[in-house]
């Protein structure tokens, strides 16, 4: 059976970006008849709010996207990402890592691109120096490309090995990555389609990597483009997006339906009408568009 997901942080409240994720995977497991799940990501104790947790719940009621099952927590399951670094560990698919991001900046094979984007150079791979204390656990990785066929961005192709290196799957601070986290809740969950926004697209080849590692499967991907606002930069709480409007559910709707290329019936009022509307064209199409851009949001989504 098809089963999506909507994995929110409980970092701030949904915005228009997240609205487009949302719907669209909402969309996406309603039209073919599945399951969707809501599962917030709050392993970022630092960051994650739970009374945001509960904001964004209600924000996703008075939309009218329902969710199947009981909300997942990532706070819940931590033994989970525990039992699946100890197997890495004892496959020897991850090592312990000593170096500082101050170090890796400094000897990095590609030192003149932003930090996010260096490629890890190995200094750990082989054993930590006299002397040096671990810090983080590094899954391992290799020169094979791999590929898979994304639904609206086509075929990708990334060697995890040349163009991001060993990347982390326990942090410095204790917290399990986001890559280990995903692919351990998508496989429980039993996550058949992920479809989300296309600033994740890198991370996919890693997240595949993991699968392959730990003997999981790889669901189906479809990555959307990317709400942008009048500067270019991605619609996020970290770029000044506003909130949702509580009192404007249908608009907010009828905004999100309309980048993802749905024209709106304009007596559409009420979210579970629209939203039923939407499922029906849903059904016959994916999304009209197939840019790789990030696309601009509706004016007024910005402080």
């Amino acid at each position: 059976m098809y089963t999506g997901r909507f994995a929110p942080s409980p970092s701030g409240l949904l915005h228009f970006g997240s609205l487009v994720a949302a719907l669209a995977s909402w969309l996406d497991a309603r039209a073919a008849d599945g399951r969707w799940f809501v599962r917030i990501e709050d392993l970022d104790t630092p960051r994650s709010r739970p009374e945001l947790s509960t904001a964004i719940l209600r924000q996703l009621e008075m939309l009218g996207l329902e969710w199947d099952g009981p909300v997942a927590y990532q706070s819940a399951r931590l033994e989970r990402y525990r039992a699946a670094l100890d197997s890495l560990e004892r496959a020897g698919h991850a090592y312990w890592c000593a170096c500082t991001r101050k170090e890796i900046g400094d000897s990095a094979t590609r030192p003149g691109h932003p930090a996010a984007n260096r490629v890890y150079p190995g200094t750990c791979r082989n054993g930590l120096r006299p002397g040096a204390a671990p810090r983080a656990l590094r899954v391992r990785t290799h020169d094979r490309p791999i590929r898979f066929t994304d639904r609206m961005q086509g075929e990708i192709v990334q060697v995890v090995g040349r163009e991001v290196g060993d990347f982390v799957a326990l942090r410095a601070d204790g917290v399990f990555a986001y890559q280990l986290a995903v692919v351990v809740d998508d496989a429980e969950q039993g996550v058949t389609d992920v479809v989300r926004g296309a600033d994740l697209l890198d991370s996919t080849a890693r997240q595949i990597h993991l699968q392959q590692l730990l003997g999981l499967p790889t669901p189906r991907y479809l990555h959307l483009p990317v709400a942008t606002g009048p500067s270019g930069a991605k619609l996020s709480k970290q770029t000044g997006a506003k909130p949702l409007d509580d009192a404007r559910p249908a608009e907010s709707l009828g905004d999100a339906l309309a980048f993802l290329g749905l024209e709106v019936p304009p007596d559409s009022a009420r979210p579970r009408e629209l939203l039923s509307w939407a499922r029906n064209r849903w059904g016959r199409r994916p999304p009209v568009t197939t840019t790789r851009f990030a696309a601009p949001a509706p004016s007024g989504y910005y402080t």
